[in-house]
């Protein structure tokens, strides 16, 4: 299968993203699902700046993404699609279920409302609902900053 990561992280294409998930996973392309990003050449242009060579980015927005998800389903390339707020992966593993079957929680930062779950991952209650309600109709849902890290399952954040 192309997609090799779904990751949501409100940082979208930082440091840890490219030499800690991209490069380890031999990623090739970078699908970053933003509504505000997709419109946005500046900062499309900012973002570009992060990604190495050899590795392509394309930026969509959230309402044109899951007909992309269909083309890429049966490439060759290792893609990482990039979210950067739970809504935003939820309506794809929603729109796409059997293309979404494991998603990572990166850095998911404070905001009104949110709690600490982990050092790098706060979430609302609801957040936090809609991701275990979709790991409990299947889907592998965990937090974990790096490769290298544990994987923490989402059922585990509630404590």
């Amino acid at each position: 299968m192309a997609i090799v990561v779904a990751r949501i992280d409100d940082r979208l294409v930082h440091g840890q993203v490219v030499i800690g998930w991209c490069r380890p996973h031999e990623i090739t392309r970078i699908l970053l699902v933003d509504d505000q990003v997709a419109e946005t050449e500046f900062e499309q242009d900012l973002y570009r700046l992060a990604v190495p060579d050899g590795i392509a980015v394309e930026f969509l927005t959230e309402r044109a993404a899951p007909a992309r998800l269909d083309q890429i389903a049966a490439d060759a390339e290792r893609v990482l699609v990039l979210t950067g707020s739970v809504l935003g992966m939820i309506g794809l593993q929603h729109a796409r279920p059997s293309l979404l079957q494991t998603i990572n929680i990166g850095g998911v930062h404070d905001r009104p409302g949110r709690r600490e779950r982990l050092r790098y991952v706060y979430l609302t209650d609801e957040e936090l609902g809609q991701l275990s309600a979709i790991a409990r109709a299947g889907v592998s849902v965990t937090a974990q900053d790096l490769p290298t890290s544990r994987p923490v399952l989402v059922e585990q954040l509630a404590t």
